[in-house]
């Protein structure tokens, strides 16, 4: 059942890509997939597993750091929706074209070869063709992954916290498909995988200490300033501390009334 399920997971959005007029010729990278389904574990496609409130406080204080400051991060990431998934089983990627030229060169691999016969991977994600921007991004990466699945998965980034798939070994997991099996399952494994990150790079530090721009050149890369990625973490680290002020508030309210209610 696990090894069918998985088999599943891979192989779908790359047969509805080919539904929808991919190049035939990309077929023979199911090969290469399948090759992988028996390592990969059991992931629901049925449903996605959402962050509660409750999920954010016990990572927060595993860490040392604010639960505003942690969301403010995912803010930038993955935007105000904080959507980790755009269906079940299927995280939120960025397929990056450079990262994947860079990690095919590590591994000696020649992708010249392959610029007719997986030429979606060379391309922009076609959201018309695919029905959305991120059904475009895991048809291009399943592309990718039938030219080599380790430099493809190294060459994306991951979740609400986009992060790397090289960095799967910083994030605690056993090996880079544990990586994208845990970024598949629910987004509080997506939110744990960060905390591992942040915490073996010395990073929670500069969110417990609010220093912004630290943060952000050693998680986003030195051109961070240019994008206002510091300005924009301070400005939503502000709104997500008011919103908590207000619901406390609004709680606390809440509770005071009950309390003064007459006993019938």
């Amino acid at each position: 059942m696990r090894t069918i399920l998985a088999a599943i997971l891979i192989s779908l959005p790359y047969l509805t890509a080919m539904a929808l007029n991919t190049d035939p010729a990309v077929v023979d990278s199911l090969t290469a997939l399948e090759q992988i389904t028996d390592t990969l574990p059991e992931i629901r496609t049925d449903t996605i597993i959402r962050l509660t409130d409750d999920d954010y406080r016990e990572v927060a204080e595993h860490l040392g750091v604010e639960t505003a400051a942690i969301k403010a991060v995912v803010d930038i990431e993955a935007g105000r929706a904080h959507q980790g998934f755009f269906a079940p089983g299927k995280p939120i990627i960025n397929f990056d074209l450079t990262m994947f030229r860079r990690f095919a060169r590590k591994h000696g691999i020649n992708l010249s070869r392959y610029n007719g016969s997986h030429a979606i991977v060379f391309s922009r994600p076609n959201a018309r063709r695919h029905g959305s921007t991120q059904a475009a991004q895991h048809a291009r990466l399943n592309a990718a992954r039938g030219i080599d699945d380790v430099t493809a998965i190294e060459g994306t980034f991951w979740g609400m916290f986009q992060i790397g798939g090289f960095n799967w070994k910083l994030c605690g997991c056993d090996d880079i498909h544990d990586f994208v099996n845990k970024m598949s399952t629910s987004e509080r494994a997506q939110l744990d995988l960060f905390a591992e990150f942040i915490r073996r790079q010395g990073l929670d530090k500069y969110l417990r200490n609010k220093n912004w721009a630290a943060f952000a050149s050693r998680y986003n890369g030195p051109s961070y300033a240019s994008r206002g990625y510091h300005t924009r973490m301070a400005s939503a680290y502000a709104r997500h501390k008011k919103l908590e002020a207000a619901t406390a508030k609004s709680t606390t309210a809440k509770s005071a009334t009950a309390e003064a209610a007459p006993v019938e």
